[in-house]
């Protein structure tokens, strides 16, 4: 768009001044609005990555600036007017590119300002016109670059935010399905022996609905909160994918994980949450329980579509059997 603008731009001072104006300087002033507004074309036609990848971004702001200040000079213009179009590559690089680069051209749009106004107006008046513009030019890229950098890291803490549950910090239900999927995309398009296969961990607190009316939702929250950290301690977070699915339904997702050594860790998180009751504000010390469905899908096994439905039943089926305890699905989820 700041391409766009700046080629109207340059068309419309052409036009006007065409007649005052010799001929050299028409020839260049049309050759650098036709490759400003190629420049335009390219970045709305061409993927953003491809332009990064060839180095097209900064070469653009870069060549601007050559261009703007051989017009200057051609012109032998070193008015206001003249040296404000050297804004127009900082104000384009510096929302646009990464740092180290806007930084460059913001760098040069300061020297070429600097050569023009030297070459072309007496000492003092250059040095107090460079001062003046120069800084403009510096803060206005500074403050955007700032402003880009904060805005990097807001749009990073929402996607962040959209990845992970705000009370247990695990992450949540979109996150685990992607991962579910993945497992299932990496298993059927691997065929090495060594892969163990995947294993799905559902975990339920008992009575849950009971502890939120006997003592408040704020303890209903605080024992989610202490449960998230008990499946930490006993299953890692680099190994596994950790989630809050909703409400008190914690899972796990162990890829490349053996079907005995999922049915263990389950069992240990059930004895790590059975061995540490919460204590509540009060000196009230709150023994909790969970019951915990396992369900794997073999390495061989070419689909695990219905790993989470296993799981499902085998949580189920804990309750069922009296709650506090840990249920493998009987068959293989294919």
């Amino acid at each position: 768009m700041i391409l766009a603008v700046c080629a109207v731009v340059l068309a419309g001072l052409t036009t006007v001044q065409e007649s005052a104006a010799g001929l050299l300087v028409n020839a260049v002033s049309w050759t650098v609005i036709a490759l400003v507004a190629a420049g335009a074309v390219a970045c709305a036609v061409l993927s953003p990555e491809r332009l990064d990848r060839a180095g097209a971004f900064i070469a653009v702001g870069l060549l601007g600036l050559g261009l703007i200040c051989t017009l200057n000079l051609l012109t032998r213009d070193p008015s206001a007017a003249a040296q404000a179009f050297l804004a127009f590559p900082v104000l384009w690089a510096a929302p646009h590119l990464r740092t180290g680069a806007a930084t460059v051209v913001t760098g040069a749009a300061v020297g070429a300002d600097g050569v023009t106004v030297f070459l072309l107006e007496p000492l003092e008046q250059a040095a107090i016109d460079f001062t003046f513009f120069g800084a403009v030019l510096l803060v206005m890229g500074g403050m955007l670059l700032r402003a880009g950098l904060v805005q990097d890291r807001l749009v990073g803490a929402l996607k962040e935010q959209a990845r992970v549950d705000a009370l247990t910090g695990l992450v949540n239900r979109r996150v685990f399905e992607e991962a579910l999927e993945s497992s299932s995309s990496s298993s059927s398009s691997s065929s090495s022996s060594s892969d163990d296969g995947v294993a799905v961990v559902l975990i339920d607190v008992d009575a849950f609905k009971s502890i939120n009316d006997a003592h408040g939702h704020p303890v209903g929250d605080q024992v989610l909160i202490h449960l998230a950290g008990v499946l930490r301690e006993h299953v890692r977070a680099e190994d596994a994918v950790l989630s809050r699915l909703g409400g008190d339904e914690l899972a796990v997702l162990v890829p490349n994980c053996p079907a005995e050594v999922a049915a263990r860790r389950a069992q240990e998180v059930l004895d790590g949450v059975l061995a540490r009751p919460v204590t509540l504000a009060d000196g009230t010390v709150l023994a909790l329980s969970v019951s915990v469905g396992v369900a794997h899908a073999a390495g061989s096994s070419r689909d695990v579509s219905g790993l989470y439905s296993a799981a499902d039943a085998a949580l189920y089926e804990a309750k069922r059997a009296g709650r506090g305890r840990v249920a493998v699905a009987s068959s293989p989820a294919v």
